[in-house]
C-alpha cells in the first residue's frame, strides 16, 4: 500500500488545473439551514464544466502524462461522467480516449462521452466487466489507463474541491460528501483535515451495491453485485487490488451513511424543489441524507452537489412525484461519480 495522498500533492494539482476548471460557488441553504438548526451551505459541483466534479481529477492526470503516454492514448471504465470528464480533458490536450462502460450507464451519459470525440464501448453489466476490456487496451494496444478513482492524480485532483470548501466556510464543522470508489471523499478528507483536522467527514452512498461500505466492514477490498439505483454514478466496485482509496477512506472518514431509493429521490426532489437545482441522483444524496436525519448537525455543515447529468424526462419523472424504482425498470436509459 502506497502513502497516502497528501496536502502538496492536492495543491500542485489545483495550480496546474486552474484554467481548466470552473470553481463552484458554495451557498447557504435556508430551507435546509432552518430544518437542521445550524448553517447548511451547499457547493455547487454540478455546475462545473462536463457536469459533475470528475473534470478536476481527469484534467489532472492528462495534464501529468508524458509525451510517450499521450501518443498512446487513454482508456478508463466508467459509469458516466469520469468518461466524460476524461473525454473532455483528452481532446482539449489532443489525446485519444476510449471509455469502457457497462450497460447499466444511462444512455445519455454514453451519447455525452461521444460527443466530446472519445470513443465509447459497451461491455458486459458491470464495472468489473468494462475493466476486463481496459486492461486489454492497455496490453494489446499500448493505451494508459487513467482509472475514476484509485489513482494518485485523480485523488489530488478531487481534493481541490476540498481545499474550495474550507476556504469558503472556515467555521466548518461537518461535510458531507458522495462516496463511491473513494476517490472524491478521499481527496477532499485529505485536504480538509490537513487544514483543519477536526472538521468531521461524512460519506454518503446508496444501500444497493454500496463497495466501499461493504469493505470497509471486511476490513479489505470485497466485490458486491452492482445493482440498478437512481444514484447510477456511484455504483461499481472498488477494486480487489485496491491500492489508495481503500485505506484513505478507512483512516480519513468518520462516518459512512447508506440511502434506500426513496430516500435518494426526495434529495433530487428538494434540490429542485427548494433550492432551485437540477442533480442527478448521486449528486444530491448529501441533501437526501440531511433529510432523512442521518447526519448529526453540531455545527455548520456543508453538502455537495456533485454532479447534474441527469435525464431530463428521468428528472421531470421525479420532481412530478412518481414513485420511481429502477430495480423494476430496464436500466435507465435515458437515465454513478464516481
Amino acid at each position: 500500500m502506497s502513502a497516502a495522498v497528501g496536502l502538496p500533492e492536492i495543491e500542485a494539482a489545483r495550480a496546474r488545473i486552474a484554467g481548466m476548471i470552473r470553481p463552484t460557488p458554495v451557498d447557504p441553504s435556508p430551507s435546509l439551514s432552518e430544518r437542521a438548526g445550524v448553517p447548511v451551505w451547499l457547493k455547487f459541483e454540478h455546475l462545473q464544466h462536463t457536469g459533475s466534479f470528475k473534470l478536476r481529477g481527469a484534467s489532472n492526470a492528462v495534464a501529468r502524462l508524458d509525451e510517450a503516454a499521450r501518443a498512446g492514448g487513454v482508456a478508463a471504465a466508467s459509469t458516466g461522467n469520469h468518461g466524460r470528464a476524461l473525454a473532455h480533458a483528452a481532446r482539449r490536450a489532443g489525446v485519444r480516449a476510449v471509455i469502457c462502460m457497462s450497460a447499466l450507464v444511462p444512455r445519455n451519459k454514453v451519447e455525452a462521452i461521444e460527443a466530446l470525440g472519445a470513443e465509447a464501448r459497451i461491455v458486459g453489466a458491470s464495472q468489473d466487466d468494462a475493466q476486463v476490456e481496459v486492461d486489454r487496451l492497455i496490453a494489446e494496444e499500448g493505451m494508459v489507463s487513467i482509472p475514476p478513482f484509485d489513482h494518485r492524480d485523480v485523488i489530488a485532483g478531487q481534493g481541490t474541491l476540498g481545499l474550495e470548501m474550507i476556504e469558503a466556510v472556515p467555521e466548518l464543522d461537518t461535510l458531507v460528501v458522495q462516496l463511491s470508489g473513494g476517490g472524491l471523499i478521499a481527496g477532499i478528507a485529505a485536504a480538509v483535515k490537513a487544514r483543519r483536522p477536526a472538521v468531521r467527514v461524512v460519506g454518503v452512498s446508496m444501500a444497493r451495491g454500496a463497495a466501499m461500505q461493504a469493505s470497509l466492514a471486511a476490513g479489505r477490498p470485497v466485490q458486491v453485485e452492482e445493482l440498478p439505483t437512481l444514484a447510477d454514478s456511484l455504483g461499481g466496485g472498488i477494486g480487489l487490488d485496491n491500492r489508495h482509496t481503500f485505506a484513505m477512506v478507512r483512516d480519513l472518514v468518520d462516518e459512512v451513511v447508506l440511502l434506500g431509493e426513496p430516500e435518494i429521490a426526495a434529495g433530487l426532489r428538494h434540490c429542485y424543489w427548494q433550492e432551485r437545482q437540477v442533480v442527478e441522483g448521486a449528486g444530491g444524496a448529501g441533501v437526501a441524507a440531511m433529510l432523512a436525519g442521518r447526519v448529526a448537525a453540531r455545527g455548520p455543515v456543508m453538502l455537495l452537489l456533485s454532479g447534474g447529468n441527469i435525464d431530463m424526462k428521468l428528472h421531470h419523472r421525479i420532481v412530478s412525484g412518481e414513485d420511481v424504482d429502477v430495480a423494476v425498470e430496464e436500466a435507465p436509459c435515458p437515465e454513478s461519480g464516481s
